[in-house]
């Protein structure tokens, strides 16, 4: 609109309206071949060949049309200044989009070339003025030289954001596939000797067996005495990783967070809080965090704990609205509920700005002292 409105002033209604037809042709074709190469440059189509063949043809066309209006159309220097815009913009643009759907920088050089050796052509054969052939063919060069650079470096800009996006989840599901590999290995430290041992006494016990010695009755026994200690083992490694320390569940999500690329900052201490409260709020701790590096696409998170006026409150608050989709009563805020509840706790999750979540769970703690008690971690 900006480069044919000028036209259509100057040439009148008829020439002017086709220009302008023109013009809106070649830009959807242009917007057709950014959408196209975009897409390919991040691999998901191939690469929009016939498309680029299309531009140039468009491009061509409607630069020499424009020229033509110079030599040929109304005269007027308004007429040439405003069909000598045309033609630069048209020139420009359709190479610098044309350049974001090749493949090298030769190819490149090439295109641009081409296009202002075809330029200073086309003036030559319609105009017959080499100087002016000259003069066209320097300026399609630098204005259609920048154009491609700055599509080039557009495209290694929006590579490059799209690695880091890519290395950023990659980061977030390590730091969760670690903790379960944690769990994993707590897991058989405590079941992997245990088992070995049943195994061999349980063939040594069915040798026994049939045998028909009684020292087998003695071997299952002992399978029998494992078992039942490797039970309480099991249960004692799931307790400790359900009943966690709030310390230690702080500091986990401080490196968690971390090491997903979120800078955490985590206020407030711990020490001293009953057991009950502690493994109610390190659940809430650690749902929270798998929430951050899941849902949301936080920078930043704040991670705070204060005791006053006999309750203590635990806030979680992120800059991507992590788990607004679990805010509304999903399994995970709903389970957190009723663990707080078991302890007269509450849980509100909820925005509260534009891209904020913040999670407030509070905990009622008996024999609290009065005023505020708050110290950086």
């Amino acid at each position: 609109m900006t480069v044919a409105l000028p036209v259509t002033g100057e040439m009148g209604a008829e020439l002017g309206g086709w220009m302008m037809l023109l013009v809106c042709a070649h830009a959807t074709v242009c917007a057709l071949v950014v959408s196209r190469a975009v897409d390919w440059v991040r691999g998901r189509r191939e690469q929009p060949v016939p498309l680029l063949w299309t531009l140039g043809a468009v491009t061509a066309a409607v630069a020499a049309t424009a020229l033509a209006v110079v030599e040929y159309g109304p005269k007027g220097d308004g007429v040439d200044s405003a069909a000598g815009s045309l033609f630069s913009v048209v020139v420009f643009f359709g190479v610098g989009n044309i350049a974001l759907g090749v493949h090298s920088r030769r190819r490149v050089y090439a295109v641009v070339a081409g296009f202002a050796a075809g330029s200073g052509l086309v003036v030559l054969l319609i105009s017959g003025s080499a100087f002016a052939a000259l003069v066209i063919t320097p300026i399609v060069l630098l204005g259609g030289g920048f154009l491609a650079f700055i599509a080039l470096f557009s495209v290694w800009l929006l590579k490059a954001v799209y690695e880091l996006d890519e290395a950023r989840e990659t980061r977030a599901r390590l730091a969760v596939a670690e903790e379960r590999l944690r769990f994993g290995r707590d897991l058989h430290d405590v079941m992997g000797r245990n088992l070995a041992v049943i195994a061999l006494k349980s063939e040594l016990a069915v040798q026994l067996a049939r045998r028909g010695r009684p020292e087998a009755v003695e071997q299952m026994i002992e399978v029998q005495r494992i078992a039942q200690e490797s039970q309480r083992e099991v249960r004692d490694v799931v307790r400790g990783y359900r009943e966690a320390d709030l310390g230690i569940e702080l500091t986990g999500a401080q490196g968690v967070l971390t090491a997903a690329g979120i800078e955490c900052e985590v206020t407030g201490e711990a020490a001293g809080l009953p057991v009950e409260v502690q493994s109610a709020l390190a659940w809430v701790v650690r749902e929270a965090t798998t929430n951050v590096l899941r849902h949301g696409d936080a920078e930043r998170c704040l991670v705070g704990v204060r005791v006053s006026e006999g309750r203590v409150m635990l806030t979680v608050e992120n800059d991507g609205a992590a788990g607004a989709s679990d805010g509304g009563g999903g399994s995970g805020l709903a389970g957190l509920r009723e663990r707080l509840a078991a302890v007269d706790g509450t849980l509100k999750a909820g925005r509260v700005g534009e891209g904020v979540f913040r999670l407030v769970a509070e905990v009622p703690l008996a024999g609290a002292g009065a005023g505020v008690r708050e110290v950086t971690v």
